[in-house]
């Protein structure tokens, strides 16, 4: 199948390592060129250098999505470098654990800024560019608990949650411009994060490899009639029938 990727220009968030990183690799596989961005300029420069070895195209931007003028700028060189901008990819590490009660209200806007404001900045630096071309995918990864709340992860499922309701109201805005917004809801996956918590005994986990494809068919042409959709990549794991 083609996908209808190749040319076309990417901006991948939070890409140094696990599902951005993933990301990135599988949008370059398909012939898209991708700005990665992400705090450590090792690791970028590791994957930018992964992807050209492998006939792709990148640059990187070190930056930190919680600076509110990153995303502006993030959209700013990918137009500078490549004169266009056709898929935004928006991830963006988890927040501490902590169970409702407990966390504060500095813990909270914290996970709101990194977890949902930083991701809806970026969509609405993209979305006009986007909008002129009549083209565009913006994909943000989020977390199955948008689906279904986990335990100990109030952050998470506060900031998040509220990133899916954003898409939800905005996909619905852009529908009829040929742009798509959607939420990939990541479950248990082999990342550093995963490995930091700890894998629940018997619990079945996904490949970043594997999660970066849906991401990349979501950003693809066939799928321009997905909008304002969760797609949980988890397994079967949760639960719900929403």
């Amino acid at each position: 199948m083609d996908l209808g990727l190749s040319g076309r220009v990417a901006v991948v968030t939070a890409a140094s390592k696990g599902l951005g990183r993933a990301s990135a690799l599988a949008l370059a596989a398909e012939g898209a060129r991708v700005l990665v961005s992400a705090r450590t300029a090792s690791l970028l420069d590791e994957l930018v250098a992964e992807i050209a070895a492998a006939g792709g195209e990148a640059h990187a931007v070190v930056g930190d999505m919680t600076d509110p003028a990153l995303p502006a700028r993030l959209v700013e060189v990918a137009l500078e470098r490549w004169g266009r901008l056709d898929v935004v990819v928006a991830n963006a590490g988890g927040p501490p654990t902590g169970r409702a009660l407990d966390v504060d209200d500095d813990a909270l806007l914290a996970a709101f800024q990194v977890n949902a404001l930083a991701s809806i900045r970026l969509a609405r630096a993209a979305v006009p560019h986007m909008t002129e071309r009549g083209w565009g995918r913006v994909v943000f990864i989020a977390s199955a608990s948008v689906k279904q709340p986990i335990r100990d992860l109030a952050l998470s499922n506060t900031a998040r949650t509220a990133l899916w309701a954003w898409t939800k109201t905005a996909a619905a805005d852009v529908a009829a411009s040929g742009i798509t917004i959607n939420v990939a809801a990541p479950g248990l996956h082999a990342t550093d994060r995963l490995l930091e918590r700890g894998v629940p005994a018997g619990a079945r986990t996904g490949t970043p490899e594997d999660f970066g494809k849906v991401v990349t068919f979501l950003c693809s042409e066939p799928a321009a009639f997905v909008n304002g959709t969760a797609v949980a990549v988890d397994g079967g794991a949760t639960l719900g029938l929403l």
